[in-house]
């Protein structure tokens, strides 16, 4: 038994409910019973029982006799009646515990029962004098006790954080939750069913690859073992879904996972489910009919009106829905006209003067894409398809024939953030691989969102890949739509969320350790390694002097977007307020590795911004070169240290 086990069962002191719910458990066990019988025969469930005795008169009785089985929510009464109210998976209905039906035992067992344990009950339906349907038992049987009291009554769990960490609890304690997720599933079968009857076939494809494409994001990378290689968890399933239409299937469509490791914020999260779909002979067309026509069905499907409030807004599933230009997007919300004529650098003055940065490669088509991610895409409400799209920001869509700085693209948006994105899919070949360089040269500029060359799924084109029409469309935001949630964490069963205070991460330890026993294994030849001479010339005392080093921990660390090299710490430097230093050194250290690590700083530097975040300090580090490569090892201490320790 590890000591974390240990920990749990010892907590906490032998005077709280806690421990008195391990006491019962244990004397349940003392007096030869089980707190944790293996199976339970369950003919009914609550919400099946109050349909079909919904007529039953007052202080009428069925004969029929039903067991359910669920957890103990309230039990109040004393002598020879209790009552017990109990949730399974569908509603909650009332125990009328009699002793005449129970005797002494059975009514000395329910005394013992605890808020939260779990029960089965058997017994006829009745209403009572007050006229409330109830199940009135004849047996009673505890199927699982419950150690841990449930939250209290009154307060609940109300805490976003805690219930978002131990969603078994909140499941547990919060009906509307509950009924959340029941919609969620319910739009993904609607989903599915839509699919279906359009004579779409489902398929799986990989989720371990070795090209980064589909999609502009930065990816997750973990080792394949039994290859030896590096792998990406998938950023889309675009190009192997549309590898089907060159092998001769014509509707495909894909309900899945999507991994990209990028930031967190309420429409975001890296790992998120999303339905892509391909039609060959299809185009932009067919994919607006089909992402009207599964939204609305998702809707129905849960009893929505076509009119939804969504966060206090009114939103319009109704009629058909509008397409609209990206530039005339933009020109509405600037409040001038704007096209791919207007001057570069009048554009990149209206980016400065709505706070965008921008870069100098960037060419008109990228600029405009930015003012419409930044004001254009927020002013939209009632569902809206964003088209005519430019071709910098479109690498797999096809272009237009009469102007070919466009392309066949539309974004659905509703409520300010996107939901769909859809294409003419590009099937040329030849066009496709100039394209995919022109990505090669965005990731050499920097980006490290850019695509990488395909070169198999570019072959795969040369066999000849029908006119096709293809969407992507965000499942988690739909249902976040149709639910009228805030944030998507609220739409996930278990959202990411860092480790509790004290917790281990164990991947972590599993990678510390990994790296250590290569380290180990490979121990460095040093007659290969090389280092900078000192340095000749002296620096006096007082000099020196003024520069503060100070111990600093890491609380948060994440790559900076658009950025190959630069990862932004977030720091405790015993100052009470949290530091931040940018530092060059992705290439060294992924930023889940150093979480919660001691490091040296440097903090009297002067604020230097980089990539629009201002950095205060620099961390320390040590360079050398070995076999003509340079190595960098940041430089880590005792955690037994305290933020803001002074080096002397």
């Amino acid at each position: 038994m590890s000591d974390e086990t240990k920990n749990v069962a010892a907590e906490p002191a032998a005077t709280d409910e806690r421990a008195m719910r391990i006491t019962r458990r244990q004397a349940i066990i003392d007096a030869g019973g089980d707190p944790y019988p293996e199976h339970c025969d369950v003919t009914a469930h609550v919400a099946d029982l109050l349909e079909r005795y919904e007529q039953l008169e007052a202080e009428g009785e069925d004969e029929a006799v039903w067991t359910v089985a669920g957890r103990i929510r309230a039990k109040r009464g004393q002598g020879k009646v209790a009552f017990v109210v109990l949730q399974d998976a569908t509603a909650r209905m009332q125990l009328f515990c009699r002793i005449d039906n129970l005797g002494e035992e059975g009514m000395a067992a329910i005394r013992q029962f605890d808020l939260g344990d779990i029960v089965e009950a058997t017994g006829n339906v009745v209403r009572t004098r007050r006229g409330e349907l109830s199940l009135s038992p004849t047996s009673v049987r505890l199927l699982t006790k419950s150690v841990r009291p449930l939250p209290e009554k009154f307060h609940g769990l109300s805490d976003k954080e805690t219930r978002y960490r131990q969603r078994y609890v909140d499941l547990i304690v919060n009906d509307d939750v509950r009924e959340t997720f029941r919609k969620r599933s319910a739009i993904i079968t609607a989903f599915r069913r839509y699919m279906e009857e359009d004579a779409y076939m489902e398929v799986e494809t990989p989720i371990l690859q070795t090209i980064q494409g589909g999609a502009t994001a930065k990816p997750f990378i973990t080792h394949f073992n039994a290859l030896d290689q590096e792998c990406f968890l998938r950023i889309a399933t675009e190009l192997p879904l549309k590898r089907l239409l060159v092998g001769g299937f014509e509707r495909v469509y894909e309900i899945g996972r999507i991994f990209r490791n990028e930031g967190m914020d309420q429409t975001h999260n890296p790992e998120f489910t999303s339905m892509e779909a391909y039609r060959a002979y299809s185009d932009l067309e067919g994919m607006k009919e089909l992402a009207e026509g599964v939204i609305k069905a998702a809707n129905a499907a849960i009893g929505n009106p076509e009119q939804i409030d969504y966060q206090g807004t009114t939103i319009d599933l109704s009629g058909t829905w509008p397409s609209i230009p990206m530039t005339k997007v933009v020109s509405n919300a600037l409040g001038e006209d704007v096209d791919l004529d207007t001057p570069i650098e009048h554009l990149r003055e209206l980016c400065a003067a709505n706070k965008i940065e921008t870069k100098p490669e960037w060419g008109t088509g990228k600029l405009i894409a930015e003012l419409y991610d930044e004001i254009g895409e927020p002013s939209l409400v009632n569902p809206t398809f964003v088209v005519d799209y430019p071709v910098e920001v479109s690498p797999l869509a096809k272009r237009y024939d009469d102007e070919p700085r466009l392309t066949h693209r539309f974004e659905l948006v509703i409520a300010g953030h996107e939901y769909a994105n859809a294409f003419s899919e590009l099937n040329d070949p030849i066009d496709q691989a100039e394209r995919f360089r022109a990505e090669i040269a965005e990731r050499d500029s920097g980006d490290d969102e850019a695509m990488q060359f395909d070169a198999d799924y570019v072959r795969a084109l040369e066999y000849g890949m029908p006119p096709a029409g293809g969407i992507g469309i965000g499942i988690d935001r739909v249902v976040m739509l149709l639910t009228n949630q805030p944030s998507i964490r609220d739409v996930l069963l278990f959202p990411h969320m860092k480790p509790e205070a004290g917790a281990k991460n164990g991947a972590a330890e599993a990678k510390a350790a990994e790296l250590a026993a290569a380290a180990e294994a490979a121990p460095i030849d040093f007659s290969k390694v090389k280092v900078e001479p000192l340095f000749e010339d002296f620096v006096d005392f007082e000099t020196f002097s003024k520069s503060d080093f100070r111990v600093v921990k890491v609380k948060e660390c994440d790559a900076v977007k658009k950025s190959k090299k630069l990862l932004r710490f977030v720091l405790d430097d015993g100052s009470g307020a949290d530091r931040v230093i940018l530092s060059g050194i992705h290439g060294y250290y992924e930023p889940e590795e150093l979480v919660g690590k001691t490091l040296i700083a440097i903090t009297n530097l002067p604020p230097r911004k980089m990539m629009g975040i201002d950095s205060c300090g620099m961390l320390i580090s040590a360079l050398h070169e070995e076999d003509g490569k340079e190595c960098l090892n940041l430089l880590m201490v005792s955690d037994r240290i305290p933020a803001g320790a002074k080096l002397c």
